[in-house]
């Protein structure tokens, strides 16, 4: 080992004692050796191509986890644990770049034991799914500290409670309101003081006091803009605080000079009011983004019900955010289970795949927890509610990385011209210099100041997500639920849509149903009751409450044995020693002409009769059709061709009608549509229509009193809110151009600054000042206007 002084291959930070050398690379610590070690061994050298130095080294100590393997500890702590698997978040405040990311997306190549792992880089939060029979908490803790991504675990974080709000960077506004103020306090006497013996005589002093309050600012108040330089510098990159800090830097020596040399008071007031002015800026950016946060995880509920289990054992379809602790609830085959609860009655069959990652069926007996975003399959049971619905936990589910459909927005566009934009800028500040400098030495430094503060691109940045965050808010306002911002983006661009018919565009009455065939025993309509109960099926929903009003309140004094459900087919049940089956003429064996909507009763292998159907059509569903006549319409169906005709004359603007189809007819159909380069929306329940939904551009989930939600789905929309879709598909595009609108503001407003700066007719402060307001100004151009769009489409409708 050598005494060499030169950069640590891993972390970037300089080698000033021990050097440790590995395959040629040099390392200031054996820890940062080990974790280079660990990424060549597994082929993760990736890590380094990304963002060179990008490594944190790694802390030594990790004994200090030992303590989050005590079972009350582990509870808290961990997100879902079934004994088998357990998901964690972690809050790691050293992720700062996309090597960050990259590497801690790909710990399950390090280590076998992680299924997943996700961040999320603004909340510098991880999310682990881990197999918990053989890996501990302590040591998965262990473990990401020896990469140098060291957990932080408090009280705070173990209690799940949201961050509050930055109470460091309010401090630093602080301090920097106290020296602007009290800088302009002491910068006054020289700016009306002319040749006053009294004011010549403390001068110094002033300058002095102001040279000390403007040095706190510049080394506390404006430490984030250093640090995010320095570390954009780092890793090769020019991000927007480059040139901020280059401003600042510029007006804090030029006035440092000026004051040594006694040429002048310098601009430490001004430079003091710049940060004041850039920290409000920011915490204006920030309260922004943290409200429609709050506006999307806790007031717009998913438009979905609940079946809740009444004192008298009745059953009543409830909202989502109506549950409380202590409701018993009805979950069906194939239901998403919305909050945690007991299993109290039945056998749980939970599929965790939407939490974990991984398809395995956990099965569940009576007492054991079961936790949210689990999914039930097989027949129906019923849980009791522990804890509140935690719609921010679900909306993390939803919007985890395997539902997500490859294709970037408008935040990827803003990075770009954001980065351009930066070099740009600099080009600009150096041209200016130049021209200055010959001309006017002192203004030079106003100049340069100026442009490169009145150029930020804060505005530009804010523009698309308040916007498309603003108008999720709408949409969820008039019941429907949209998954992230990139799904408005991609509503904008849709040409074809996709209707499924049955509990899509129809509704289902009880008094639209006869029964045709062998009279049924009492025991039989009871059978078929606690089956059909069982299904999240809109035929079988519909025939469990006709069933119920043909036999009341009655019970098998036997259970359903066996329960088994085949998509776009039937149910094949056990009760006692009889086997049922219900579903369509193949599923029972018979061959018949179909001429309306019929499910087929099938005893023992004996054919008893079927139940037939009249379609109802929801109200609007036919101005619906006509709103949308400059999109490609088809309508699939896993039902017969009867109601072809009646479709027919109602929606006349309909492309292809194709009937018979099963849920993988649907899909193929969905990307045949994409082959020919139509973005395709798909309108659909959650169970059965699974696969088109998640292949679609944009799928649409119908919540009509039921809980038909699905992680394959897009956007969640009320049943009586889908004649309006051509509103939202309208607002969508209406949006998106509102954020076109703002770029082309935004940048008129840079362009604008930047020929008073150039010209030296802004002074710094001047430019600070400006820069939040552009970001205000953006804001309240986005609120009014998606109000008034808003207004404009839903004035004539109350939904």
């Amino acid at each position: 080992m050598s005494q060499k002084s030169t950069k640590c291959f891993h972390c970037g930070d300089d080698i000033t004692s021990s050097e440790f050398s590995s395959e040629e690379k040099r390392f200031c610590c054996l820890g940062c050796k080990s974790v280079y070690e660990i990424l060549n061994s597994n082929h993760l050298t990736t890590f380094y191509t990304l963002n060179r130095e990008a490594g944190n080294r790694p802390e030594e100590n990790t004994t200090a986890f030992d303590y989050l393997d005590t079972p009350e500890i582990f509870d808290k702590i961990t997100d879902f644990s079934d004994g088998k698997t357990a998901v964690v978040n972690f809050k790691i405040p050293s992720i700062h770049c996309s090597s960050c990311i990259w590497l801690l997306e790909s710990l399950r190549t390090l280590n076998k034991n992680i299924y997943f792992s996700q961040v999320n880089f603004t909340r510098k939060t991880l999310q682990i799914s881990f197999s918990q029979e053989n890996i501990q908490l302590s040591d998965l803790a262990k473990f990401l500290t020896k990469l140098g991504y060291k957990p932080v675990i408090s009280l705070e974080t173990s209690e799940k409670k949201d961050d509050p709000a930055d109470r460091g960077l309010l401090i630093k506004l602080a301090v920097a309101g106290f020296a602007f103020g009290n800088g302009m306090f002491f910068s006054f006497p020289e700016y009306i003081g002319g040749n006053d013996i009294w004011i010549e005589s403390y001068k110094n002093l002033f300058r002095g006091i102001m040279f000390l309050l403007a040095s706190a600012v510049l080394f506390f108040s404006a430490s984030d803009y250093f640090r995010s330089a320095l570390y954009a510098l780092k890793n090769k990159v020019i991000n927007i605080e480059v040139p901020i800090t280059i401003g600042i830097v510029v007006l804090y020596g030029r006035s440092t000079y000026e004051i040594y040399t006694d040429k002048g008071p310098g601009y430490f007031d001004t430079l003091c009011g710049l940060l004041f002015f850039m920290l409000l800026g920011k915490i204006f950016q920030k309260k922004t983004y943290s409200s429609l946060s709050y506006e999307r995880d806790y007031k717009s509920f998913y438009p979905i019900a609940v079946t809740r289990v009444e004192k008298n054992k009745t059953h009543k379809n409830i909202l989502l955010s109506e549950i409380k602790v202590g409701d018993r609830i009805w979950v069906r085959n194939q239901e998403i289970i919305p909050v945690d609860a007991v299993l109290i009655e039945g056998e749980g069959n939970i599929d965790n795949s939407f939490i974990t990652g991984e398809s395995v069926k956990v099965e569940k007996k009576t007492g054991d927890k079961i936790y949210a975003g689990g999914k039930q399959v097989g027949k129906a049971i019923e849980l009791e509610v522990v804890k509140n619905v935690d719609q921010s936990y679900l909306t993390q589910l939803w919007n985890k990385e395997a539902f997500k459909k490859k294709e970037r927005g408008f935040d990827s566009i803003t990075n770009k011209v954001s980065k351009y934009f930066t070099y740009v800028i600099l080009f600009i500040t150096l041209l200016s210099g130049i021209y200055w400098y010959d001309r006017d030495t002192e203004k030079m430094y106003q100049v340069i100041s100026a442009v490169l503060i009145v150029a930020c691109p804060c505005a530009l940045a804010l523009s698309a997500p308040f916007t498309l965050g603003h108008m999720m808010r709408i949409f969820g306002k008039h019941k429907c639920y949209v998954k992230d911002t990139l799904t408005i983006e991609k509503l904008s661009k849709i040409d074809t849509l996709v209707f499924d018919k049955t509990g899509t565009i129809t509704v289902n009455r009880t008094q639209n149903i006869c029964y045709e065939g062998k009279k049924l025993a009492k025991n039989d309509l009871i059978c078929l009751k606690d089956i059909t109960k069982n299904s999240n099926h809109p035929l079988s929903k519909l025939l469990y409450h006709f069933l119920s009003g043909e036999v009341g309140g009655s019970k098998s004094d036997k259970k359903v044995n066996l329960y088994k459900e085949f998509l776009g087919k039937g149910i094949l049940a056990t009760i006692g020693e009889n086997t049922y089956r219900l579903g369509s003429a193949s599923f029972v064996g018979r061959t018949e002409k179909k001429t309306e909507t019929m499910v087929h009763l099938q005893k023992n292998n004996r054919y008893l009769g079927k139940f037939i159907i009249r379609n109802d059509y929801r109200k609007g569903v036919d101005i619906m059709f006509a709103s949308l006549e400059k999109y490609t319409l088809y309508i699939l169906s896993g039902d017969n061709s009867s109601e072809e005709e009646t479709l027919r004359k109602m929606a006349p603007q309909i492309s292809d009608f194709r009937f018979n189809q099963s849920p993988e007819d649907k899909l193929n159909f969905i990307l045949q549509l994409q082959e020919q380069n139509k973005k395709v929306a798909m309108l659909g329940d959650g169970l059965n229509d699974a696969g088109a939904l998640k292949q679609s551009d944009v799928g649409f989930a119908i919540a009509d009193n039921a809980n038909t939600f699905t992680p394959a789905s897009d956007i969640i929309i009320s049943g009586d809110a889908l004649p309006h879709i051509a509103h939202f598909l309208v607002l969508s595009k209406s949006a998106i151009k509102l954020v076109k609108a703002m770029f082309v503001i935004s940048f008129l407003y840079n362009t604008i600054g930047l020929g008073y700066a150039v010209t030296g007719n802004l002074s710094p402060l001047t430019a600070a000042i400006l820069m939040p307001a552009s970001s205000i100004s953006v804001v309240i151009f986005s609120t009014i206007s998606t109000k008034f769009i808003s207004k404009f489409f839903f004035k004539k409708k109350s939904i």
